[in-house]
């Protein structure tokens, strides 16, 4: 079967590009790429680059550490292109949610970097005891929430983690996950109301 030159689908792609996240030129882009097709790769990566760029810098918050997000995720991209089933989502939302996981683990790495140094600095000076007991309190109040937090079922307790620890919105957290917003928002108030009550059963 001819499937065409690299450059023919790259022309199509980009001349379709923003349509819907349901785009058969990309997945067909992203089926050559997994059969080692380097010039159907750049294609995708011309047609999506900057989306991932836009989510890598909504999530880490840092334009440096989303380009190296980006450039990490479309390395990973071409690597695991073969993973990419068409029959169960689209080649945006594939690419999407790698973008989403790579960016939250830069977001974690950070994070645990600072408490490192956080805890370091601390244990350098002496506190008062209002202080240790202020800390204390926090640090019980964080563990009832991550306690009632992985009592959650995971379509519920993924939505809050990306709206109120990553800052996504409804309809970024939507895009992230493939599902429709007012689904999204259904499963959040459903989260948000179980999250309370399991806390305040904990309290």
């Amino acid at each position: 079967m001819d499937r065409g030159t690299g450059s023919q689908r790259r022309g199509d792609t980009q001349g379709r590009r923003g349509e819907s996240a349901d785009d058969p030129e990309l997945d067909q882009l992203l089926v050559h790429a997994a059969d080692g097709d380097e010039e159907a790769f750049a294609g995708l990566y011309e047609a999506l680059v900057h989306t991932v760029m836009g989510l890598a810098c909504r999530v880490v918050q840092d334009k440096a550490q989303a380009e190296e997000v980006t450039q990490d995720v479309m390395v990973e991209v071409w690597r695991t292109a073969k993973q990419f089933q068409p029959a169960r989502g689209a080649a945006r939302n594939w690419v999407l949610t790698l973008a989403h996981r790579r960016a939250v683990d830069r977001v974690r790495s950070v994070t645990a970097g600072r408490a490192r140094e956080l805890r370091a600095a601390v244990r350098e000076q002496e506190r008062s005891f209002d202080t240790v007991a202020e800390e204390v309190e926090v640090r019980e109040e964080q563990r009832v929430v991550f306690r009632c937090l992985t009592q959650l079922a995971r379509e519920l307790r993924l939505p809050l983690v990306l709206a109120y620890y990553e800052g996504l919105t409804y309809a970024e957290v939507a895009e992230a996950l493939s599902t429709p917003p007012g689904t999204i928002k259904s499963r959040m108030r459903q989260g948000l109301k179980r999250l309370y009550d399991c806390m305040e059963a904990g309290s």
